[in-house]
């Protein structure tokens, strides 16, 4: 009498391995309704993986940078304990030359920006208003600029909002804490993650099942894999945004041209939506400067688009992800929605990491399939 494990829809379906499945979902399941109703007391548990979280994510990031370097250095028959040495020694007097050379000058700029933005909003809102009143839609806008100074009347004093600033005072402190503790304790993670990195999958492998360990070192290979690409090339292509734009904006003549290519660069890490938020402190600045300048502007961020999208990203990044630019836009705005800033920024390394498991599952599961197919056949030819 066959068990009831091994009939055919379970067979179908993987057999035990179904069962395990569901018994894993079952207690994600559970845990999650369990946090729902008792969650303040994992708050501490929240804390601590919030502090732990950003020098964590920030050293994996510098270490899928520097490990192509600690790679070649191997390669010339170097330590890796020595290479490691070597390539921080390197990273911390090129981060130093660049605080000595570039950052004043980039702390100049903000400062001025700083200064000079409320004048700069004025100057836009007045530009706006006058161009809106002279428009086809200027008696339109009259009556609404009249409700919304009648709604404004009537909205509540500004020391209402006290308790809102004191909040926003605490989570700044906290924010910069945890930055700092992040600064400090990097060296010491990317140091470990540089000498014992390529050994973890290996050890974590160990912990699985023989039969499963060759499926587990694919999935980590794979996972490797995507995230090594995502990163070197996002970062290269942002560097490449920084320099086309400083260049396009000095060509141009238009104010903070090296604060504005920062931003732009900074931003790009961001697919779609990065662009979008740069160039908005420089149309800002534009506008308000000439008409001509906004036309100048808009040819420069056209053809540095245009650049990167054609020609430096195919290049560098090529199709590794194979991620529909649809399906990116959903996942950043899903992720924006749900994390904030930070969810914008690690949305698509994390759908790619998310990718690979979905992936490498469907695959174990195709071949359950086509072994049970196979078995089917066998048993159709013995009769």
């Amino acid at each position: 009498m066959n068990r009831w494990d091994s009939t055919p829809i379970i067979r179908f379906f993987g057999g035990r391995t179904l069962l395990y499945i569901l018994g894993i979902l079952l207690i994600i399941g559970l845990n999650i309704l369990v946090y729902s109703r008792v969650g303040f007391l994992f708050h501490p548990v929240l804390v601590f993986v919030k502090t732990v979280a950003l020098p964590i994510i920030l050293s994996v990031v510098v270490y899928y940078l520097l490990r192509p370097i600690i790679q070649m250095m191997e390669s010339w028959r170097i330590k890796r304990v020595w290479g490691i040495i070597i390539t921080l020694m390197l990273v911390v007097g090129l981060i130093t030359l660049l605080i000595i050379l570039i950052v004043p000058f980039l702390e100049k700029q903000f400062i001025s920006l700083a200064e000079e933005l409320p004048q700069y909003l004025r100057d836009l809102v007045n530009t706006t208003d006058q161009w809106l009143r002279s428009s086809v839609v200027g008696n339109y806008y009259n009556d609404l600029f009249q409700d919304v100074n009648g709604i404004l009347n009537q909205l509540p004093d500004l020391s209402t909002y006290a308790a809102q600033t004191v909040e926003g005072i605490t989570s700044f402190i906290t924010t910069l804490t945890n930055v700092v503790i992040a600064i400090v304790t990097l060296p010491f993670i990317l140091f470990y993650l540089l000498k014992d990195g390529h050994k973890l999958p290996n050890k974590i492998v160990h912990i699985f099942p023989p039969k499963a360990r060759k499926e587990v070192m694919s999935v980590f290979k794979g996972i490797d894999h995507q995230l090594s690409a995502y990163i070197q090339g996002q970062i290269i292509v942002s560097f490449c945004i920084g320099i086309m734009m400083y260049i396009g904006f000095l060509i141009i003549g238009i104010d903070y041209a090296l604060l504005l290519a920062a931003i732009a660069s900074v931003t790009s890490v961001v697919p779609y939506l990065g662009p979008m938020i740069a160039i908005t402190p420089a149309l800002i600045i534009a506008i308000v400067t000439s008409p001509f300048m906004v036309l100048k502007l808009a040819f420069v961020w056209t053809v540095v688009q245009l650049l990167e999208g054609k020609f430096i990203s195919p290049q560098i990044m090529g199709k590794s992800l194979h991620i529909h630019p649809v399906t990116i836009i959903f996942v950043l705005l899903t992720a924006g929605h749900l994390f904030g800033v930070v969810g914008i920024i690690l949305a698509i390394p994390g759908y790619a990491i998310i990718k690979v498991f979905v992936t490498h599952l469907y695959v174990w599961f195709k071949k359950r399939y086509n072994r049970y197919v196979d078995q089917e056949d066998q048993y159709e030819t013995e009769e």
